[in-house]
């Protein structure tokens, strides 16, 4: 698909994440003021609110949406709402708009740069999965060796945990390193202490826009995701290697999950489906997938330490996922589990085969073994206090990119102690 030209010359450039081909759904504010939905174009914040409080753009001809601070009410208006909420938008910035769609939009935007950006939307539920076999492989390589890298359910099933809602934060919130329980290999017993081995996990987060009740087909749940956004799934490791077993991950993900501000909608990306990849084993018949169901979108993490340049620490693709989200989610519900509006899905970390293709630090510097060195001439193995962490994500079309904005977090040091009152 070609760049759609906007007479919003900004939204033109090859350089922008935000053409009219994308039109990205977020929630902003403006010198402090009201929390407001909008939708990004170039280099500006369509203020979809505004739109909807003056009878311009109505997602639904017989109540406000809009006039909370998230796209929730929306999503649950279903695709047939979003995708002529959709074409009427883009038609109000199409280079052919006529003049009064042009002043709507003057009136009714606001630069970028000037705008705070928050939650876009709110979080029901949090799944975090397992479903990238690369990342898959090499944790497994590093604890069980090659031969028995990946649990025996692995190429079968999406592995998955619930996590917490309420730690979903938005780019540019701080993250604090956690406190919890550590023990030394040597050691009898373990020690509540700050985390010392923390890390990042690079994946994409799927958005559940329609409910659910009952078991879905992997068909139906792709057309109940709404959109994506990047996602830092941070990780406490060694808090987790004590804690773990026999349950998975608890407290060891429970300190933040990072989105970006803005969700890409799925229509946004359909020019770039790409398949999952060949399965090295039958899936079961529920997970069978009727058409290509990934992505072909670009990832990168960049590290800068505190006050110096950021490097550029691993690239990957999204392509590399084993399970696809609309795999995850139909699996989610085969248990009757109802699915929410809202509900958010973590790809799992997302890694290629190279070693500077790997989505996390624990496979970067394998288990800390191999520290890496950055621009600045410092080496890491975990993450240090001060460290900011930003993933970077688009698909790239003819001339254009569907872009997601930064999603970034900075690591402040542990509390001294966290039971001080």
């Amino acid at each position: 698909m070609m760049l759609k030209r906007s007479w919003i010359e900004s939204a033109n450039s090859a350089q922008t994440p935000f053409p009219l081909n994308n039109l990205p759904y977020g929630v902003f504010s403006v010198d402090e003021g009201d929390l407001r939905c909008g939708v990004a174009i170039g280099d500006r914040i369509v203020d979809a609110t505004g739109l909807e409080a003056a009878g311009l753009l109505r997602p639904d001809p017989h109540a406000d949406v809009l006039d909370a601070p998230y796209w929730n009410d929306f999503m649950e208006l279903g695709p047939d709402a979003w995708a002529a909420y959709r074409e009427a938008l883009t038609g109000m910035l199409a280079e052919n708009a006529d003049d009064a769609a042009q002043d709507a939009i003057l009136t009714y935007s606001v630069k970028l740069a000037e705008a705070e950006l928050h939650l876009p939307f709110k979080v029901s539920e949090y799944t975090d999965f397992y479903a990238g076999k690369n990342h898959a492989f090499n944790v497994g390589t590093m604890f069980r060796g090659p031969e028995n890298a990946l649990p025996p359910n692995w190429l079968s099933i999406p592995i998955g945990y619930n996590g917490r809602a309420s730690s979903v934060i938005v780019s540019g919130a701080p993250v604090r390193r956690p406190w919890g329980q550590l023990k030394a290999p040597d050691a009898d017993l373990p020690v509540f202490a700050p985390c010392k081995r923390f890390d990042l996990e690079l994946e994409m987060g799927a958005i559940v826009g329609q409910p659910s009740s009952a078991p879905v087909t992997v068909a139906e749940a792709d057309a109940m995701i709404f959109g994506y956004v990047l996602l830092n799934d941070w990780s406490a490791r060694d808090i987790q290697a004590w804690e773990y077993q026999p349950l998975g991950p608890f407290q060891a993900k429970a300190t933040a999950t990072t989105i970006s501000p803005w969700i890409v909608t799925k229509a946004a990306l359909e020019p770039f489906r790409t398949p999952t990849p060949e399965r090295e084993r039958p899936l079961p018949d529920y997970l069978q997938e009727p058409g290509p169901m990934l992505y072909d979108i670009d990832l990168s993490v960049t590290l800068a330490p505190d006050g110096k340049k950021a490097t550029t620490i691993t690239r990957t693709n999204y392509r590399e996922m084993y399970y696809s989200a609309a795999q995850q989610l139909a699996h989610h519900t085969t248990s009757g589990c109802p699915m929410n509006v809202g509900d958010l899905l973590g790809s799992g970390t997302i890694s290629g085969t190279g070693k500077y293709t790997r989505g996390s630090l624990l496979e970067l510097s394998w288990g800390g073994k191999e520290p890496l060195t950055l621009d600045s001439g410092e080496l890491r193995s975990f993450l240090e206090d001060g460290d900011t962490l930003t993933l970077h994500g688009a698909a790239r079309g003819d001339g254009y990119q569907i872009g997601f904005g930064e999603c970034t977090g900075t690591l402040l040091p542990a509390l001294e102690d966290p039971y001080a009152r």
